[in-house]
């Protein structure tokens, strides 16, 4: 566990987000345009739901369905649990909370590629439609926890401004058509469908496109996330125990419903063992740019200083052994 340690924090990806970090804590006048960040969360969005797609299109729907269920209830359950922790215990802000929430009812596909290497190094290879699993949780997982974020902060609206007609709080229609026809939501559906309709024979032409130059372009993301994160690291001392302890207690709630609702599904023990790690798990991947396009007002520094500097270390050094022995109780 050391050596995954090692490789996954000195991987380019966590190392370009501390880049970020010190060009802003030197004040280096490095930035990337805005533009450029709105291309490449496009891009991220979509490969992740396409090669969801097409790991869904190899599974027969028997192997699938019990999983899928289990998997998207998770992503309804995890945001909900993490903005009321924040919300009530945390005093967070509704935008602040919601945005947290939003990455751990996401996935971190870092943590879930260890996941997949540790059961397979303890003889517990997990299913191999598990990669469609992580999909599926990324929608809901987002998706509620912005939808907590709109509603709250539209009834907060309303109830300070008092006049309706001053249109501080949105109708519900608005709300629901916004988080339905969003970019992330479409970009992570639409590549899941597209994905499942083309298959195999479909997914070669493109993959060296969405996949070869996934990590590379991923890279680059993680910079502008840290450029972000390092510009407001002094909010920190504002919350900074709190998350501490929410980065690390959180995980293991999750992931014992994770490793709980995968033997309920009859995932086998490497099985339930990854989906408790995917439940546990905070995304640095496809929630930040979700967060950033609907709830600006979140701060970036909390979502993910609490998804990178302490929920990844922490799942990777202790959070995924203990997820294997849960897996293995609930399984017996």
């Amino acid at each position: 566990m050391l050596d995954v340690l090692r490789i996954n924090l000195c991987s380019p990806l966590t190392l370009s987000f501390a880049l970020g970090v010190f060009a802003r804590l030197v004040r280096s006048e490095l930035a990337l345009p805005r533009d450029l960040y709105t291309g490449l969360s496009i891009y991220l969005l979509f490969a992740l739901g396409l090669k969801g797609g097409v790991e869904l299109s190899h599974s027969s729907l028997a192997s699938i369905s019990g999983p899928a269920i289990v998997t998207i209830l998770l992503g309804c359950l995890t945001p909900v649990s993490a903005y009321l922790v924040l919300r009530r215990l945390g005093k967070f802000s509704i935008a602040d909370s919601a945005g947290i929430a939003a990455h751990y009812g996401s996935v971190s596909a870092v943590t879930f590629i260890a996941a997949q290497q540790f059961t397979n190094s303890v003889g517990a290879p997990a299913e191999g439609f598990m990669p469609t699993l992580l999909t599926l949780l990324e929608i809901p997982g987002i998706q509620v926890a912005l939808a907590i974020g709109a509603f709250q902060m539209s009834a907060a609206a309303k109830a300070t401004g008092g006049d309706s007609t001053q249109q501080l709080g949105r109708p519900v229609k608005e709300i629901m058509h916004e988080l339905l026809t969003s970019r992330s939501m479409l970009l992570l559906v639409g590549g899941l469908l597209i994905g499942t309709a083309v298959g195999e024979t479909g997914w070669t032409p493109v993959q060296p496109v969405f996949e070869g130059l996934f990590k590379g372009l991923l890279t680059i993301f993680l910079l502008e996330m840290g450029l972000a994160a390092g510009s407001r690291l002094g909010d920190l001392k504002q919350a900074g125990v709190f998350l501490l302890a929410f980065g690390m207690v959180m995980p293991i709630i999750h992931g014992t419903l994770g490793a709980w609702l995968g033997s309920v599904a009859g995932l086998s023990v490497g099985g339930c063992t990854v989906l408790a790690t995917m439940a546990a798990s905070a995304s640095y991947i496809a929630a930040p740019p979700a967060v950033r396009m609907t709830l600006p007002e979140a701060n970036p520094t909390f979502y993910l200083t609490a998804a990178l500097a302490i929920t990844f270390p922490f799942n990777l050094l202790a959070g995924i052994p203990i997820y294997y022995e849960m897996a293995k109780w609930f399984c017996a």
